[in-house]
């Protein structure tokens, strides 16, 4: 009895320290909070997205002394990713992960490793501190660079002098010179600020989108139960909630390719749309990136104006060298920017844009964030990206649950805290979206 005893107690310690004893509430929590399909789901059915939660789940559920998370914000919605903070934040492991979610970085990172012109750059802090060091780093650069700039003028000059100008010293200087040219190309590849230069359609009237009394069901599930909203001009929409809400069926419904149950959608006479959907594809692999976006015209019409297409191409960070490449040889953010740039050519001045964050780096995310900002008309636009839309969104439609949609004027942030103050300490508890029945 005492040998059994004592395996029993070993035994009793070890699931003690793995919170074994409350695994099954555990499992129960992160599935909810991942948004996971039914714990009796086929594993072989789900869509890639659920197929990605579902093995997220399980990877933070084993607890191992060193998780390595690749784009671990991809496919959650908000409620899921402030979740993943708060575990994260109370790990007790080493945790190393890629991301190009800002706020994530912000709430969750205590270094920065920056990778920048083959070098390993790294900096402690999260995502607001490394923006200021990395500001007061390209400023000491700068006054190298100008340094360096004088220097290399000074020795031009006297490289450009006969052979009996430069006397016995000629070789060692000679190399000293090339030395600095290849520093100065190194540190200052003239490379310039990533611009997405969106083409303005023609002049919006006062009424752009006017929804009221919406409502719209799926299957035996009410997505939408009266919702009413008017797009203000200039307005840019930022729309939020969990997977499978009915984000893309209200485009849908704005886009006049699906009819809601009841209520009405009425488009303003000067309203011309622009839909960009997630669908990539129907992008030919063995297109090249300027046939792909123009058809192989020189020259297109865009917004009623006409536009030299390399120009166009141009406008979306494609340089003189990228239109000759393969589609199917690009990484996901520059298939997306292809995708833009191709149903953006309409010239729309009512842009609907579903996930068109997906895939983009931090440099590409901020050009996409000023181009939206310079934009003339009006954008609805479909994302999970919280920096995102706290930068360009004017209001928020959110879809929260029970088949209620908010209408909101303000940005996320702004959003958050009314939303926290309404239901209290429930806004940060993870839950599965729930709707009413159709009767």
């Amino acid at each position: 009895y005492d040998k059994i005893g004592k395996e029993q107690a070993q035994l009793e310690d070890k699931i003690a320290a793995t919170d074994a004893w409350s695994l099954e509430r555990n499992v129960d929590i992160a599935m909810d909070a991942l948004r996971c399909p039914p714990d009796n789901a086929d594993v072989t059915v789900l869509s890639g997205g659920e197929r990605r939660r579902v093995a997220l789940c399980r990877l933070l559920l084993a607890r191992p002394d060193l998780l390595l998370l690749d784009e671990p914000t991809n496919h959650l919605d908000a409620e899921s990713v402030d979740w993943l903070e708060r575990f994260l934040g109370d790990y007790t492991g080493t945790v190393v992960a890629i991301t190009h979610d800002r706020y994530f970085l912000d709430n969750v990172a205590k270094w920065i490793l920056e990778l920048d012109r083959g070098r390993g750059l790294p900096f402690e802090g999260n995502y607001s501190s490394w923006l200021e060091q990395k500001q007061e780093r390209l400023e000491r650069e700068e006054r190298g660079n100008e340094a360096r700039k004088r220097t290399l003028a000074r020795e031009l000059e006297w490289v450009r002098m006969g052979p009996k100008a430069r006397q016995a010293k000629g070789k060692a200087r000679l190399a000293a010179y090339d030395k600095l040219y290849a520093e100065n190309k190194a540190a200052d590849p003239g490379a310039t600020a990533l611009e997405i230069a969106i083409p303005a359609g023609r002049r919006l009237g006062d009424t752009v989108i006017e929804v009221e009394h919406l409502v719209k069901g799926f299957g035996d599930r009410l997505l939408i139960e009266d919702l009413s909203f008017s797009l203000p001009p200039a307005g840019i929409v930022g729309i939020i909630g969990p997977n499978g809400a009915g984000k893309t069926t209200l485009f849908k419904m704005l886009a006049g390719r699906e009819e809601p149950d009841s209520g009405s959608i009425k488009i303003g006479e000067t309203v011309d749309l622009s839909y960009v959907d997630q669908d990539r594809d129907d992008l030919d692999p063995d297109a090249t990136v300027f046939d792909e976006i123009t058809g192989g015209a020189e020259v297109l019409e865009v917004g009623g104006r006409e536009i030299h297409g390399r120009a166009y191409v141009s406008s979306f960070n494609f340089k003189g060298t990228d239109h000759g490449k393969r589609v199917g040889d690009l990484s996901g953010g520059e298939r997306n920017r292809v995708h833009l740039a191709k149903l953006l050519k309409s010239g729309g001045n009512v842009l609907l844009l579903d996930e068109p964050t997906n895939d983009l780096d931090v440099d590409t995310l901020r050009a996409l964030e000023t181009g939206l900002e310079s934009f003339p008309g009006c954008a609805v636009v479909i994302s999970h990206d919280r920096w995102f839309l706290d930068r360009i969104a004017t209001h928020v439609l959110a879809f929260e649950g029970d088949s209620q949609v908010r209408w909101f004027e303000g940005n996320f942030t702004e959003y958050e805290d009314y939303r926290k103050k309404e239901i209290g300490a429930a806004a940060e508890q993870p839950h599965r979206i729930k709707y009413k029945k159709l009767s």
